[in-house]
């Protein structure tokens, strides 16, 4: 079982599925507003800008330093961008509810490659707000980039998305479903599994707890999580203050480590 670490902004608006449980802050997500079904050649430039400026290079940079440890000063060169943007994936509520036509996932943000001097990675996640392609969180690590090169590779011209309450990737096509990793594995088995056996297996799990619901009303937004936030420790997710330099150029942030299964590939 790993850790992976997160600076998140308020302005969070992409984690609304199904009540998402990994929360990347306490504050709302103001300026919040639907992300396209699919990004576009001008979705992805306008995300690699936000993830390029002056700013969002500074917040990195003060990542590394931070989340490295006794070998932070390792990273004391500038960090840099790498590639073009990701599209990040997560099963669509629609599809839960059974509504015709849904897609098996629904896209919620796009990762730009962030590396460090050292080679550290991280993801800059960018959403569209009411303001525009906004930097709205930074976790370590590549997951995002790397299961998009395995589902690629698993099935060419596949969907790869992310079932967040249980945290297993897969990469769906053809009416099949393959899981990317070992909580996908536990899910759907090894082999995969149907579309529509898929669709069975995540309506039993959550179809009693989307938005609307009477689960959603008393409060209970945190969905089918498995404390998935939570700390090895039972404690609530760390939050501090991320400093003037962190907070001016990302607004409020908070630090939150989350559990993450051990992953393949």
């Amino acid at each position: 079982m790993t850790k992976r670490t997160a600076a998140a902004a308020a302005v969070l608006a992409a984690t609304a599925l199904l009540g998402l449980a990994e929360q990347a802050s306490a504050a709302p997500a103001p300026a919040a507003v639907p992300q396209p079904p699919t990004a576009g050649a001008e979705d992805r430039a306008a995300a690699a800008r936000a993830a390029g400026t002056p700013d969002t290079l500074a917040v990195l940079a003060r990542f590394f330093a931070r989340e490295g440890g006794p070998g932070a000063a390792a990273a004391a060169g500038p960090p840099r961008i790498e590639g073009e943007p990701v599209e990040v994936r997560h099963l669509s509520p629609d599809f839960v509810a059974g509504r015709p036509g849904a897609p098996v996932s629904r896209l919620e943000f796009l990762a730009g490659r962030a590396v460090a001097a050292d080679g550290r990675q991280a993801a800059v996640w960018t959403a569209r707000t009411a303001g525009g392609w906004e930097v709205v969180n930074i976790a370590d690590g590549d997951d995002e980039f790397r299961y998009a090169r395995l589902g690629a590779e698993r099935m060419p011209g596949g969907t790869v998305f992310r079932e967040p309450q249980i945290d297993a990737w897969y990469v769906a096509g053809g009416g099949r479903v393959l899981p990317l990793d070992e909580d996908a594995v536990r899910a759907v088995g090894e082999r995969g599994t149907g579309l529509a056996s898929y669709r069975a297996r995540v309506a039993a799990a959550y179809g009693d707890k989307l938005p609307g619901s009477a689960y959603a009303r008393e409060g209970r937004a945190g969905g089918y999580a498995e404390a998935a936030s939570a700390r090895p420790d039972g404690a609530p997710p760390a939050a501090g203050a991320a400093g003037a330099a962190l907070a001016a150029a990302l607004g409020v942030l908070a630090v939150r480590r989350r559990r993450l299964r051990r992953r393949t590939g």
